[in-house]
């Protein structure tokens, strides 16, 4: 069935279903599915259909989203729709694309609706909107989660494959827990904002709901990219979806700090999540997740909730009864904060931030739940705050940290309820989480969303060079794993292949800090292969990690086993007197593995 992006992207091109007939398909599900709380706002089919027309001119081949119906979130602007933010006294009618929906219809997308959400993205429960409550599609009495409501439970449904949501304290991954589907969220800076009604603007960002890892990813690389007209966007390397690592560490919280608010369920599928992380060949790494936590708290409790009220104030005195009263009660204490408590509360994050440093240190990424538990739509209605609270305890802290994330689908627990699991990591490692999050998602072998769709075959990731990229061989303290690996992730480097050398080559143990290997080319055929990692990096990336090689360490060209020529570390000759020789072991991995 063509339900993913890239099923209906490859239909389209091989011309076996049109794009008119995908997005006729989405409408007639938005019909049949008759929940009026989904969309607050529907583009007109015709228009849309009208807009697939000026597709037909194009290169197919240069449109990744060729004819992909998207769903927009409320928030968002998209020309020709309100935007309302969930609250009617504040509709304005945008007089262009926000610069995240211009780039989807850029690269072939057809947006076909506004989604509902709670009110001015405060919230992550769902049910916080005049528009009514979506309701949602894996179990009708649960919330559909928030607050980017309506998008993904139009993703979960089938309505869309493809919706964009926003992110401020889990916005983008909560509900995605909660509708059994995949919520990217983008480091801070790489989408840009321009054209979003902001919540926080110092944390806000636009997120990616689908039904599989390589679809999120296939957006975020048309969206991303800075923008002049984002104050807050950067200029990030996205880098590409890469093979699973060969070593891999993930920090877990010590033992007795999660918090399962007494839900055995999601405690035990969070248990069984990480047996399946080891089933893979990952290294489990317990961290202090203490720091994590106080950090949420500065959230609602610190003088971010002031960023809420600087967006609305204006309705609150003017028009207080159009908000809604949960949202009017929380960003109304907004107005009570001082200069003083907002730098107060900047100095601790400042602290905070660098014990989160720290704890990357040692790891590739943070893998927690997505949220504690579920609760149903009359449990939050009776108790708004509270729960609400707790649904954010491993989604507050991620943008003060300044980290990306990725909420996985994990379980299907026995009671109907779905549990995911979210991966962390600093900012600028979004493929390298989507490069180990797809693996997972795919083990589960559970189906995608609520119709029971089988997950497609996992994909090779591509291993061609892409723009100005240029190839680097890595042999020992910057392979995937080891110590100096970041110093390629944090260039935007991403992994290709692992491959061997042809037989010219022999290994040497330097006697340095950190240890590292020499390797030295001899006369053909009178060494041997040794094993080594292929990785990408831009050519600005490629001239700044070269100028910063110390000798005796030197770039030169190395003939792999197949006969390709690349460059790659070799060492001088004059520094291997006294050195190990260590080429029996045919490689710097195998070496390492047999001290331990």
């Amino acid at each position: 069935m063509t339900e993913t992006i890239a099923a209906i992207v490859a239909a389209h091109r091989a011309c076996t279903m049109t794009p008119a007939e995908t997005i006729a398909r989405s409408y007639r599900r938005i019909r049949d599915h008759n929940d009026p709380a989904v969309f607050i706002s529907l583009r007109d089919e015709e228009d849309a259909l009208a807009e697939v027309h000026t597709l037909s001119g194009k290169d197919a081949a240069s449109l990744p989203l060729l004819g992909v119906p998207v769903a927009v979130k409320d928030n968002i602007d998209a020309l020709g729709l309100p935007t309302t933010a969930a609250c009617p006294a504040f509709s304005y009618s945008p007089a262009h694309d926000s610069t995240a929906v211009a780039k989807l219809r850029a690269a072939g997308a057809i947006i076909i609706g506004k989604t509902n959400l709670d009110q001015f993205a405060t919230g992550l429960v769902g049910v916080r909107s005049p528009y009514g409550i979506p309701v949602n599609p894996m179990r009708s009495d649960l919330i559909p989660g928030g607050s980017s409501s309506g998008s993904a439970v139009a993703v979960s449904a089938g309505l869309v494959p493809l919706a964009l949501g926003t992110d401020t304290a889990g916005s983008g991954r909560v509900p995605a827990m909660l509708n059994n589907i995949v919520g990217l969220k983008p480091s801070l800076g790489l989408i840009s904002n321009a054209g979003l009604v902001p919540a926080c603007r110092t944390l806000d960002c636009i997120s990616v709901f689908s039904l599989t890892v390589d679809d999120a990813m296939t957006a975020l690389a048309a969206m991303a990219g800075p923008d002049g007209a984002d104050p807050f966007s950067r200029n990030r390397p996205l880098g590409a979806v890469t093979v699973f690592p060969g070593q891999l560490r993930l920090g877990i919280p010590r033992d007795g700090q999660l918090i399962f608010f007494g839900d055995k369920a999601s405690e035990k599928a969070y248990g069984e999540a990480l047996k399946r992380w080891t089933s893979l060949g990952a290294t489990l790494v317990e961290f202090d997740l203490e720091p994590f936590y106080e950090t949420a708290r500065l959230l609602y409790e610190g003088p971010w909730v002031a960023e809420r009220f600087l967006v609305i104030r204006d309705l609150l005195a003017s028009s207080p009864d159009s908000i809604h009263p949960v949202t009017r009660e929380i960003t109304a204490a907004g107005a009570r904060l001082t200069a003083a408590d907002t730098f107060a509360a900047l100095y601790r994050l400042q602290a905070l931030r660098r014990v989160a440093e720290r704890t990357f240190g040692n790891i590739d990424a943070l893998v927690l739940p997505t949220a504690p538990t579920a609760y149903s739509t009359a449990q939050v209605l009776a108790n708004p705050v509270e729960l609400n609270s707790r649904l954010g305890t491993y989604t507050n802290f991620v943008n003060l940290l300044d980290l990306c994330g990725l909420a996985l689908p994990s379980a299907m627990r026995p009671d109907g309820i779905p549990f995911g699991i979210t991966l962390l990591a600093p900012a600028g490692h979004d493929a390298q989480l989507a490069s180990i999050g797809r693996v997972f998602h795919a083990d589960t072998e559970l189906k995608m969303g609520s119709k029971g769709l089988t997950q497609p075959p996992l994909a090779p990731p591509s291993t061609a060079l892409t723009g100005d990229e240029i190839a680097i061989a890595v042999v020992g303290a910057h392979l995937s794993g080891m110590a100096l690996n970041g110093e390629l992730t944090d260039l935007g480097g991403r992994l290709l292949e692992e491959a061997t050398t042809a037989p010219d080559y022999k290994l040497y143990a330097l006697d340095t800090t950190p240890p590292k290997p020499g390797m030295l080319r001899i006369e053909p055929g009178a060494g041997v292969a040794i094993k080594l990692e292929l990785w990408a990096l831009s050519a600005t990336a490629f001239g700044k990690f070269v100028a910063a090689i110390p000798p005796p360490m030197a770039i030169g060209t190395i003939r792999l086993a197949d006969g390709r020529g690349v460059k790659g570390f070799l060492v001088e000759p004059a520094a291997i007197d006294g050195a190990q020789d260590i080429s029996v072991f045919g490689g710097w991995r195998a070496f390492m593995a047999r001290k331990v």
